[in-house]
């Protein structure tokens, strides 16, 4: 595959990380309208469908017989919990402070990869890890004086551990179904469960049709899933997946001042430093180290 120009590749990242960061206020803005179970289920569902869609003409990668079983597994962690979790955790918590939570899962990514993929886990990543959960500690320590609901704290962690468990998992079976294949029905399988649930626990009657909601849904559905993701393979498949991982950190930056600025939500002294730790955190985690000094780490 010819490789990308760097103005293309550097594009796309923006564009991968701007889309991930504004759909936080946007998502609870248009959960003011609708039940969330449903609204999860919805975007998602649609979301990959039109994933689907596009990809049609390579439907002979998709072995259902062979990769049912992934395309389930993934669709639990990926989709079913994580936007379970994550769309009922922002009706408990500002925007902002839930994504800085959930985008810890790049540093849950490294610790489960050195459990479950046997990955090297050096001094740096060690302290990196370390550095995340003072991070959490200090984004959370409002929560726990009564500012934020707790609910929304524990619901934002465990959204970042079901998509940590969920990329480690599609990390280990990479090479055994189509990434594109499994991005669609991973949304395709978790839409049609989380709108099922929602059918069976909510009203559709509930839903206001109005601007704000069908601004978030029709986000959610071409840019939050199918545009992003499809963005996100394009820079796997030309060698640019350390690059994704890397810049991951300024998606929650990016939420906590669009949330700052259009939800008007409190910018405070801890999420600052909070932010701090776990954006080195991140850096530490999925920094390559030199040749030399990797051997010296690998020893610790």
């Amino acid at each position: 595959m010819k490789e990308m120009s760097r103005i293309k590749t550097v594009s796309l990242i923006v564009f991968l990380v701007v889309v991930w960061g504004i759909s936080w206020p946007i998502y609870k803005i248009a959960l003011n309208y609708t039940p969330p179970l449903l609204f999860a289920g919805m975007r998602t569902l649609f979301g990959g469908l039109l994933l689907a869609v596009l990809l049609f003409p390579n439907r002979d990668k998709i072995h259902w017989k062979d990769n049912w079983r992934i395309y389930v597994i993934s669709a639990i962690f990926n989709v079913i919990l994580f936007f379970s979790l994550q769309t009922v955790g922002l009706l408990y918590l500002p925007s902002g402070l839930f994504s800085v939570l959930v985008y810890l899962q790049p540093v849950l990514v490294g610790l489960l990869a050195w459990l479950w993929l046997g990955e090297s886990m050096s001094l740096v990543k060690i302290i990196g890890l370390l550095l995340g959960f003072v991070g959490v500690v200090t984004v959370s320590s409002g929560g726990f004086s009564g500012h934020v609901a707790i609910i929304g704290l524990l619901l934002a962690i465990l959204t970042g551990i079901s998509w940590a468990i969920g990329t480690v998992f599609v990390k280990k079976v990479n090479s055994k179904v189509d990434s594109m294949w499994l991005t669609a029905y991973q949304f395709i399988i978790g839409g049609i469960f989380l709108t099922g649930l929602g059918s069976g626990v909510e009203n559709y009657a509930d839903i206001v049709w109005n601007g704000p909601y069908l601004s978030g849904l029709l986000f959610g559905s071409f840019l939050g899933v199918s545009a992003s993701w499809i963005v996100y393979f394009t820079l796997v498949n030309n060698g640019d997946a350390s690059k994704v991982a890397s810049y991951t950190f300024i998606v929650p930056l990016i939420a906590v001042f669009s949330s700052t600025i259009f939800l008007h939500e409190a910018f405070t002294i801890n999420l600052l430093f909070g932010l701090v730790f776990i954006a080195v955190s991140i850096y530490l985690v999925n920094r390559k180290p030199s040749f030399k000094k990797e051997a010296i780490e690998e020893a610790v």
